[in-house]
């Protein structure tokens, strides 16, 4: 059922949308090729258990949780709003 100015399935396919987006960002963002030694941020060494675990990895573990963290607050922003979820 459609409510205002969009049609049936519209609500489904935003949804749709949103969770495609979100993967497709993921699987950018997942490492390939080979790891550093070294942190590309800090330049501490990275162990061993870290690069085998996580083929390609560039960051620390501090490092990396300090990425994640300003990428969390980026993503709770919803892009693909409706017209009446903006206009509330």
């Amino acid at each position: 059922m459609a409510g205002g100015w969009s049609r049936d399935g519209a609500v489904q396919e935003q949804i749709d949308a949103s969770t495609d987006d979100s993967v497709a960002q993921a699987r950018s963002q997942i490492p390939s090729g080979e790891s550093l030694e070294y942190c590309a941020e800090c330049d501490e060494p990275i162990p061993q258990a870290r690069r085998e675990a996580l083929p390609g990895v560039r960051l620390c573990i501090e490092c990396q949780t300090e990425h994640d963290k300003a990428q969390q607050s980026n993503a709770s922003y919803n892009r693909r709003g409706s017209k009446d979820s903006q206009l509330r």
